[in-house]
């Protein structure tokens, strides 16, 4: 078996985070959870599996050594894990012997996961905090060192990268989710173990991210946008509720850093705070339409049952996906127009290419190009910067937000959103086209069709029309990724022209 750091990340076998992901640890929460709810034999299969575990992946060596954040997400979840059987204050030495080893691994790369800017800082901080904490307790002097050290970069993380909008460096609603849900377990630790909790200018960074998820996360279902990198990672599955339900993660940060509440009449969200020993609270959390995330490129906007968001490609921290002026619309609980989501961080079928891409998103290519020159697996050259990007304001009836770009080869798109109670107007007026543009809609799975000029599903209606003659107009089948791996098909409207041009699309519903 090789030593960690001689492990390829990606081989002809495929995505390595599809081998990380049994080894996450969910199964020692929902063992425990079990052995505490009474079930006679989950507590005896948790120890054989974790014996198991260990007796497989000998220390530092092997793929599920390679990473610390992987390290770190285990020891979170042994955490959790030992409180739920309330076995932290006394744990097995097996079990203290497997936190230290785990935090040997994490303390010497920790500098490798603060230099990334985004989720790996925070999640090894709180593994540090957590389990040096926890060993230090127990008398380990080196558990002191790391939970100082990890305190320290906590707080330091937060204060770095969220926004004081509440905006996370990844942008990304599925990667914020995760940020979340780890402060929010180092405050359950801090509560559960009488320790000094995080600095109030954290908690209000916190709380702001708090409030910039659930702005965005339909209450019926719990769902929201799909943008930006999306490989499913959720720290805290405590309940039965479905992956893209946000709205458990939402109602436990609330509780945590701003004392108030939300969704209490959704019981996924009662069962979850529960575990975590939160009670309600009589306060409700705001999320108004104050709460726009223009600070991380996001302009959100809400119209009777309508909410739009629009990217501003506004690149202080490395952009995953190129989608600069992406359009997500959603209408009483259904996504309408959707980002394409992530599949696969590996580079075969459509995954390292398609997904982060222009083409699925809902924006304007041109020149059959990336907006920005792909450089590797995760990273883009000359990232952009807006020319322009106004906070969403109300005009009569309606809300509008307006955003442009120019990329490294000198073209512009300026794109104007117009919100109102049934209908969305986009304008896009675009420049320095050498050949030809393409406009993308990426529709709701459905039985759409072009009726002359209009494309319609029989209840929603969209319209494209151009200041030049238009090359193509087409209905192709395009692809999402709602879950890791998993992918499935759905319509796409292109509108193809040459040389500049304005768009204008017109989209109604009922």
């Amino acid at each position: 078996m090789l030593p960690w750091w001689k492990v390829p990340d990606f081989s002809a076998s495929g995505d390595i985070k599809g081998v990380w992901e049994l080894s996450r640890f969910e199964w020692v929460v929902a063992l425990a959870q079990r052995a505490r709810a009474g079930e006679a034999t989950a507590a005896e299969q948790l120890d054989e599996w974790i014996a198991d575990w260990c007796r497989e992946n000998p220390p530092f060596r092997g793929v599920n050594w390679k990473c610390g954040q992987e390290a770190s997400i285990r020891v979170l979840r042994l955490a959790l894990a030992a409180a739920f059987l309330e076995q932290d204050a006394e744990p097995q030495p097996g079990l203290q012997e497997l936190l230290l080893v785990h935090l040997r691994r994490i303390a010497p790369t920790i500098s490798y996961a603060l230099g990334q800017d985004n989720n790996h800082g925070t999640s090894e901080a709180a593994a540090l905090f957590v389990g040096g904490s926890w060993l230090a307790a127990l008398g380990d002097q080196d558990g002191a060192v790391w939970a100082d050290a990890g305190l320290h970069w906590l707080e330091e993380r937060a204060l770095v990268l969220i926004q004081p909008d509440g905006s996370f460096s990844q942008h990304s609603v599925t990667y914020h989710r995760l940020m979340l849900e780890t402060y929010t377990l180092v405050d359950w630790w801090c509560r559960r173990r009488g320790l000094t909790s995080l600095s109030p200018a954290v908690c209000a960074r916190l709380e702001a991210a708090t409030r910039w998820l659930a702005s965005l996360v339909e209450h019926s279902t719990g769902d929201a946008p799909n943008i930006g990198a999306n490989d499913g990672a959720h720290l805290l599955p405590l309940t039965e509720a479905p992956t893209r339900d946000f709205r458990p993660a939402v109602r436990a940060a609330a509780l945590a850093f701003s004392d108030a509440d939300a969704y209490e009449d959704v019981p996924e969200t009662t069962n979850h705070i529960r575990w975590l020993g939160f009670t309600p609270s009589s306060r409700h959390l705001n999320a108004d339409d104050t709460c726009t995330g223009e600070q991380g490129g996001f302009l959100r906007m809400r119209q009777g049952t309508a909410l739009a968001i629009l990217r501003v490609p506004r690149f202080r921290f490395r952009p995953s996906h190129a989608d600069p002026l992406h359009v997500d619309l959603w209408v009483a609980g259904e996504n309408l127009l959707r980002d394409g989501g992530s599949f696969s961080y590996a580079d075969h079928g459509r995954g390292r290419s398609y997904y982060p891409g222009i083409a699925s998103h809902n924006t304007v290519q041109i020149d059959s190009r990336e907006p920005m020159p792909r450089l590797g697996t995760f990273l883009w050259g000359s990232w952009l910067q807006p020319l322009e990007a106004s906070t969403p304001i109300s005009d009569g009836d309606a809300k509008v937000a307006v955003a442009a770009y120019c990329d490294a080869w000198g073209a512009v798109h300026r794109r104007t959103l117009r919100l109102r109670d049934r209908h969305l107007s986009v304008h896009d007026e675009v420049r320095g086209v050498r050949f030809r543009s393409v406009l993308r809609w990426r529709l709701l799975p459905g039985t759409w069709g072009l009726d002359g000029d209009v494309v319609t599903d029989g209840i929603r209606r969209l319209h494209v029309t151009t200041d030049v003659p238009i090359v193509r107009r087409a209905l192709v089948e395009g692809w999402e990724s709602r879950h890791y791996l998993h992918e499935s098909p759905l319509p796409v409207l292109e509108v193809e022209v040459a040389g500049d041009c304005n768009y204008h699309t017109e989209i109604g519903w009922i």
